[in-house]
């Protein structure tokens, strides 16, 4: 199960950024991000676990929970 830090989140758009625990990967969270999981926001530098699914190619984070620091 893939971790991560919130990098950014806009609460408004319900869209962000998420950076891998590698520290280069990024992930972009979408509105469907956050349906799917225990969040209504992220506050950067919280940190996520996450399920990685693939949608069309690309490897799009879902069902969000709170991380292990």
């Amino acid at each position: 199960m893939p971790q991560a830090t919130a990098k950014s989140y806009d609460s408004i758009t319900r869209t962000g950024v998420l950076i891998a625990d590698d520290g280069t990967t990024e992930y972009h969270i979408d509105s469907d991000s956050m349906d799917s999981g225990m969040f209504r926001f992220l506050r950067p530098g919280q940190r996520v676990t996450f399920d990685l699914v693939d949608d069309r190619g690309e490897k799009k984070p879902r069902n969000l929970r709170i991380g292990i620091a």
